[in-house]
């Protein structure tokens, strides 16, 4: 007997049929490499640094206005009880205890020039941080309306510019001083800027408006303008603090080297939110951890950006 051969699994007719293995579809989404913590941290970095550096510009070209309106508004109120009170200051010592010396930032009088439309407090003082809120008084000078040769210095861009439109001043113009000795009156003499000769005293006293010449965020000198008193002077409190006694930021053009100790202590906190940012986007996620961090980076950016304009010219 012939013995016939099956035929083999899977051909028709045979044995029953093995299922073959299908091969798997090319899967369409690839993993998203894992970025390194040292790429991360160099990233946010970079971004921090840009960030700071928009929002210091920003900070002086425009929002530092903002806290010149704050500082003017509140001081403008507690001036204005004060000259009602008869307590507002009429010298360079506090009214109530005359062996103490104002303190800097104390509200010392009110200019107003329509010409310009110029109305601001003038405060005690011209440090950067002083003019920071408005124009400043020269300590070493006396106060406007009295008899003497006093200055107020005021900044040319930043933080409003208060004194920016004092360049188009003209011989003539007159403006008034409101201080706590009352209303005095001032007419222009002339604009002077380095090397031009002082214009010979016509008056018992004379107010001298100073501020940084050139462009705005760019100065390149100093711009004074003379004006001589033409109401009744009053009669000057004796110095109490000398030229030599300034400070160096409250010199022309000067800048407080002390604020590099702050910008230093407000630095370290920014490097560490940018390192926290990093370590948070690896466990959080990229959007969740800038959710958290832009708040905090955004406020002690907004530190350095004040620090670092105190480093700038006091009458930029």
């Amino acid at each position: 007997m012939t013995l016939q051969a099956s035929p083999p699994p899977g051909v028709p007719g045979g044995g029953a049929d093995v299922p073959q293995p299908r091969a798997q579809p090319a899967s369409t989404s690839r993993t998203r490499p894992r970025v390194s913590f040292a790429r991360q941290a160099t990233a946010t970095a970079l971004i921090t640094l840009s960030v700071t550096l928009l929002g210091f510009a920003a900070w002086v070209v425009f929002l530092s206005r903002l806290d010149y309106d704050r500082v003017q508004y509140n001081d403008y109120a507690n001036f204005r009880t004060e000259l009602a009170q008869a307590t507002a200051p009429t010298g360079p010592t506090v009214p109530s205890n005359p062996k103490v010396v104002l303190p800097p930032g104390t509200p010392v009088a009110v200019l107003r020039v329509p010409e310009i439309g110029l109305d601001a407090v003038v405060l005690e003082g011209t440090s950067g941080a002083v003019l920071e809120g408005g124009p400043g008084h020269l300590r070493d000078t006396p106060l406007p309306g009295q008899a003497g040769i006093s200055e107020i210095l005021g900044r040319r861009a930043a933080y409003s510019g208060v004194f920016s439109g004092i360049s188009s001043l003209r011989p003539g113009d007159i403006f008034t001083v409101i201080t706590g000795l009352g209303v005095a009156r001032y007419k222009v003499v002339d604009l002077r800027r380095p090397g031009d000769l002082v214009p010979p005293l016509t008056g018992p006293g004379r107010l001298i408006l100073t501020t940084a010449d050139g462009p705005p965020f760019a100065p390149t000198g100093v711009l004074r303008v003379d004006a001589d008193l033409i109401s009744a002077a009053q009669p000057t409190s004796s110095p109490l603090i000398t030229a030599a006694d300034l400070p160096s930021d409250e010199l022309l053009m000067g800048t407080n080297q002390l604020a590099w100790v702050w910008l230093v202590l407000w630095g370290i906190p920014l490097v560490l939110a940018a390192s926290a940012v990093s370590w948070l986007s690896q466990r959080w996620g990229r959007w969740q951890a800038w959710i958290v961090a832009v708040p905090v980076l955004g406020y002690l950016g907004l530190a350095v950006a004040d620090q670092v304009t105190q480093l700038l010219p006091n009458l930029m």
